[in-house]
């Protein structure tokens, strides 16, 4: 399944890296909650991960619909954007939220299958 495949659908997040925790290597602290798709492989060989916005507060898992993907141009390795229900967030919104980690990384936002 192609991480675009997962756009508009609802789709459950495990927190492997809540809001306020730090990066296992780098140190730095994750101002949003970040986590992956159970039992899915991306790119990279790992599961299929996922960056949770419009949520304050630091979860362990997190149901919600995924509104866009970051695809990465110069890494293997899609980024699920999940939001609540009914929540809708800008690309300029989703840049700002991300940029802690995806400054490092070429990357363009995908809203739907012809992007």
């Amino acid at each position: 399944m192609d991480s675009t495949d997962y756009i508009g659908k609802q789709v459950k997040i495990v927190m492997d890296r809540p809001m306020g925790s730090l990066h296992p290597r780098f140190g730095d602290e994750y101002p949003v909650n970040y986590g992956y798709v159970p039992g899915t492989l991306s790119g990279d060989g790992a599961e299929l991960d996922a960056y949770v916005l419009g949520v304050e507060v630091p979860l362990d898992s997190f149901q919600g619909t995924c509104i866009a993907v970051i695809r990465r141009l110069d890494d293997d390795d899609d980024k699920l954007i999940v939001v609540p229900s009914g929540t809708n967030i800008d690309n300029e919104t989703i840049r700002k939220l991300t940029h802690f980690q995806e400054q490092y990384f070429e990357s363009k936002i995908i809203r739907g299958k012809c992007n």
